[in-house]
């Protein structure tokens, strides 16, 4: 029982590999004979939406905006986590609730973690915002003055 050996056809996986490797060269081969060949002047140019490229492309981003990024795929997966949960409520039974209920505390736990040192805050600082407007009508003053 436990020497026998399966014997499993290997014709339709040689067959369903030789029609893929078929299909592709033809596909390449009506592509280069088809296909318009042509050396206008804007042909070697990247092409950004009719946009005229200028600059370059090493703008450098704030870490800000990778910590909100990192923070959108950490609770992105999370939230697939808990939806797997849901599919399961009934099988898991009270167990499963608990333990759900436990991670979504901890989830909460990080976002208010999160939240307090700042990660979430993009943008301008407000206060830094008004504190130099109210330096900048000072100056203003006194300059009328």
């Amino acid at each position: 029982m436990g020497n026998e050996i399966l014997s499993i056809p290997l014709w339709p996986l040689l067959l369903y590999t030789s029609l893929v490797v078929v299909l592709i060269a033809a596909i390449l081969a009506l592509s280069y004979v088809l296909g318009q060949r042509h050396n206008d002047r804007a042909t070697g140019k990247p092409y950004e939406g009719g946009i005229e490229q200028t600059g370059t492309a090493r703008i450098r981003f704030s870490t800000q905006f990778y910590l909100v990024a990192m923070l959108f795929v950490i609770f992105d997966v999370e939230a697939v986590f808990i939806m797997l949960w849901a599919l399961g409520l009934y099988d898991l039974g009270w167990p499963g609730y608990i333990g759900a209920g436990l991670f979504i505390a901890q989830l909460v736990v990080v976002l208010i973690y999160e939240w307090g040192i700042g990660a979430l805050d993009i943008g301008a600082d407000a206060k830094k915002i008004l504190k130099a407007h109210k330096l900048k009508q000072q100056q203003n003053e006194m300059v009328a003055k």
